[in-house]
């Protein structure tokens, strides 16, 4: 242990990278802490001390690291963000233009992202709008939510998600790890903290199912950790340009080869019926009220019915799907293997090669996708059957996946750096 540190603080570069990285993420934790201008002092300490935790509300807030209870300029955190990128995956599968423009490599992605980030601008705008009211629906007016008052609180909040939004690019290209997944982790663990000290002072009820619960989230970490490490390996033979035999390959096509994206897409999106229920309930329309009625009994996030538990799942295998088409062309790596002489032994080069890769990534998405969505639901059961509430779990099955995913991929890079700097040295 002492002996990787050492290596990590003797390579100047990495070095570097994980001040950075650390600098930039205690900014982010200090701007958590600062609140919207022109915030009621009294009706803040009111929010804080009768908001429960729950609900759509409870849900932004353990990915926030708390921003919500502090009512902060960053309260949406890296949803208008997320939205943004579900949307423009959305375009490039549906407009050609777009779809080329993704192909162009290393430009085209640039672009892309640059599109992203513009729409996140209207997003987080009519985003913090939605939020402002929903956070007043409990009846503390935290900020004067009437034409034109409202707008001020709305572009310092659509400000606050822009900043976060530049912070996570900038994490990424001058720190180490991705920035936007980091930040979302140093949410989640900055809630672990509270969640402890609450359940010390809590009844013995509580604590016997949150020790249950610590030991099933123990046995979940290891089915996560060897889980986002598995992977299937199709053989290839490059042919040898001499006589003898060829050189052989392979290519690893991983079980899990969305990572957190359809947890955290999936998040995003099971909140907004929750969102639209709060419009709805003062709705004078009784369609509209029925409609309100229905969604906060079988689609709350507070109190989650089969319902719920069914569309949660199904977002996160439609979501593992949807990513991996989009990230993995079947037919591009076929054709680069045929360009390079390879195949697989067995298999026609070309069509027949493209069909089997699309046959095993299937195969591996089905696999991935029902434990991502078992991972998910399983504390969603555990609060519905037993004392404990969504706020009395220390982290969420979607929140264990996403921390250890980044966990992992932080090691993967650090250890390349390692690798590059120690070799560097040798050469």
């Amino acid at each position: 242990m002492f002996t990787y540190l050492r290596q990590l603080w003797h390579s100047e570069q990495l070095r570097k990278q994980i001040l950075v990285t650390c600098g930039l993420l205690l900014v982010y934790r200090i701007v958590a802490h600062i609140a919207v201008p022109g915030t009621d002092p009294f009706a803040l300490e009111s929010f804080l001390n009768t908001r429960s935790g729950g609900g759509v509300v409870g849900v932004f807030a353990a990915l926030t690291g708390g921003a919500i209870d502090n009512f902060s300029v960053v309260l949406l955190g890296l949803s208008p963000y997320i939205n943004a990128s579900i949307i423009m995956q959305l375009c490039t599968v549906i407009f050609p233009r777009l779809e080329a423009i993704s192909k162009e490599g290393a430009t085209g992605q640039q672009t892309i992202n640059k599109y992203t980030r513009w729409l996140a601008v209207p997003l987080s705008f009519v985003q913090s709008y939605g939020f402002l009211v929903l956070l007043g629906a409990g009846g503390v007016q935290l900020v004067d939510l009437t034409f034109p008052g409202v707008l001020f609180p709305m572009l310092y909040v659509t400000a606050g998600a822009m900043f976060l939004m530049w912070l996570g690019e900038l994490i990424t290209e001058k720190g180490i790890g991705n920035g936007i997944s980091l930040i979302i982790f140093i949410g989640i663990v900055s809630g672990m903290p509270t969640v402890l000290s609450s359940m010390f002072l809590a009844g013995q009820g509580k604590q016997s199912a949150f020790f249950l619960f610590c030991i099933i989230s123990l046995a979940m970490l290891v089915c996560v950790v060897l889980f986002t490490d598995a992977h299937r390996l199709i053989p290839i033979t490059y042919a040898n340009q001499g006589a003898g035999r060829g050189v052989q390959g392979n290519i690893p096509i991983r079980l899990n080869q969305a990572g957190m994206i359809p947890i955290i897409f999936s998040i995003s999106l099971i909140t907004l019926p929750a969102i639209i229920a709060q419009f709805l309930a003062t709705a004078t329309r009784p369609v509209l009220q029925d409609v309100a009625n229905f969604i906060n009994v079988y689609i709350n996030p507070n109190n989650p019915s089969i319902l719920y538990m069914a569309i949660y799942f199904g977002l996160v295998m439609g979501f593992t799907y949807f990513y991996v088409s989009v990230t993995f062309k079947p037919d591009e790596v076929a054709d680069n293997i045929q360009k390079r002489g390879g195949f697989v032994p067995g298999i026609r080069p070309g069509k027949q090669t493209a069909e089997l890769l699309q046959q095993v990534s299937n195969r591996m998405n089905l696999w991935g996708g029902l434990f991502l969505g078992i991972v998910a639901i399983v504390p969603l059961i555990f609060t519905k059957y037993s004392t404990l509430s969504s706020q009395d779990l220390i982290i969420s099955g979607s929140g264990l996946i996403i921390v250890v995913g980044v966990v992992m991929e932080l090691i993967r890079q650090i250890n390349a750096q390692l690798l590059a700097h120690d070799y560097d040295k040798l050469v």
